[in-house]
């Protein structure tokens, strides 16, 4: 019997990809150095050299700033970064009505990211989630990082869960699918055409109302 569902953060609640060009669309307009370039070739600089969000932004701003041959102190455009994105969140279809469809359903919810804890924090507040879940875990808190086993297990015991009690729903196949399998857990990924299908043994959804579906069908 499921008791609890756990996700990942990015790309899997928060709509990544929209949030960031939103974010740079208007980084672009406030910084009159961009606008040497056109909007549409910086934003799609940015997206490049960030890879999904997996190479660190001060090295991004630094390329990014070297390629468009302008001359800005990095680290301001990091600190922007880092305190604006928060105001540009975009969750995912159906993200609130699937969080009030599990916890009126009474199950336990959690979060398992990677990132910095006080950046990652601010997006979830950011979506205004942070009340629907009873753990939140961010890899800079915890000392470990996705696909650690260790973490799964850490957010499992502070749940009070089993592993085979518990449901992982995320976009990454080796971060969160393989791993939170190898954990014990039903790994749910939810479809993201960057990342190659994960191995076997898990489901598989392209938005977040499906999983009313699998709890409501308990078709696990």
């Amino acid at each position: 019997m499921i008791k609890g569902i756990l996700f990942d953060l990015d790309g899997t609640l928060l709509d990544r990809d929209q949030s960031l060009v939103a974010f740079l669309r208007n980084q672009y307009h406030r910084i009159q150095a961009f606008q040497c370039v056109e909007e549409h070739f910086f934003i799609q600089k940015f997206i490049e050299l960030d890879q999904k969000g997996y190479v660190l932004k001060d090295e991004v701003y630094q390329q990014l700033l070297k390629e468009l041959k302008i001359n800005l102190p990095w680290q301001v455009l990091l600190d922007d970064y880092i305190d604006s994105f928060q105001h540009f969140c975009i969750g995912f279809p159906g993200l609130i009505d699937t969080l009030e469809f599990l916890k009126e359903e009474k199950l336990k919810l959690g979060i398992i990211t990677n990132g910095f804890a006080n950046f990652q924090m601010n997006n979830i507040r950011g979506l205004k989630i942070e009340h629907y879940f009873d753990e939140i875990l961010i890899s800079e808190s915890e000392g470990l990082r996705k696909p650690k086993i260790e973490i799964f297990q850490r957010a499992l015991e502070r749940l009070g869960l089993q592993p085979q009690e518990a449901i992982y729903v995320g976009d990454h196949p080796i971060n969160d699918i393989e791993a939170s399998v190898n954990a014990g857990m039903i790994g749910i990924w939810k479809e993201d055409n960057y990342f190659e299908m994960p191995p076997n043994n898990h489901l598989t959804i392209k938005e977040l109302r499906e999983i009313r579906d699998i709890v409501e069908g308990n078709s696990l």
